[in-house]
């Protein structure tokens, strides 16, 4: 496709917008073939620009994944915190915790499957900025369990939780992702979520000092 053919379907937009856009269609690129296997001569033909353009926004593929990495655990860590620290019984924070994560799968299916099972891991340098996200995530978590025990203990168990929400949430964007597929919906998000809580709750109840028992209204 020539410059001049991509000028006529694609207007200048501002550089910020044209940044987000780039990242956008980045990330459905990323997230359906992996980092190795799509090229910037794929994401400049998919966001209808030429490679000088996307050249010009993000020097190398690598900083442009890297980018997007970054945006998109800053954005899960955000909407993890926000619900969790929304509430203020015990369950409900787990719970509240769960449907942040599901919710983020199902409204942002490209960019979990991008982060979580694009094999990103593959790479050291990739792998690290998802383990950062995992980190804070974990740490997060670690707060909000109401229980007399260690911080290693508690930070033990903030970890095991992230472990078991990826695994579900992995599994379950692999089966219902497909953009051919049926798709992801709130619904099953809340589903999702709610098996994880009580499975959670049920042994974080058993721990030294542990809160009452799950509320009834649930």
């Amino acid at each position: 496709m020539s410059e001049q053919r991509i000028t006529q379907l694609k207007p200048r937009l501002p550089a910020a917008v044209r940044r987000s856009q780039l990242l956008d269609v980045a990330t459905v690129r990323f997230a359906a073939n992996g980092f190795h296997e799509t090229s910037m001569e794929e994401i400049a033909d998919a966001a209808g620009v030429t490679k000088p353009v996307l050249y010009q926004h993000f020097s190398s593929k690598k900083k442009l994944y890297l980018e997007i990495l970054d945006s998109i655990g800053r954005e899960l860590i955000a909407a993890v915190i926000q619900r969790a620290a929304a509430e203020t019984d015990p369950y409900h924070r787990v719970l509240a915790g769960f449907r942040a994560y599901f919710l983020f799968a199902c409204d942002h299916t490209s960019a979990y499957q991008l982060f979580f099972g694009s094999g990103a891991r593959a790479s050291d340098e990739l792998a690290e900025s998802i383990r950062k996200v995992e980190d804070v995530v974990a740490l997060i978590i670690a707060g909000f369990i109401d229980a007399d025990i260690e911080t290693d203990h508690r930070e033990t168990l903030g970890y095991a939780l992230v472990g078991l929400g990826e695994v579900a949430g992995r599994r379950w964007v692999a089966l219902h992702g497909d953009p051919d597929g049926p798709g992801l919906f709130p619904a099953e998000a809340e589903v999702l979520a709610v098996r994880l809580a009580d499975l959670v709750w049920a042994g974080l109840r058993g721990l030294p000092g542990s809160p009452s028992p799950r509320p009834l209204d649930e």
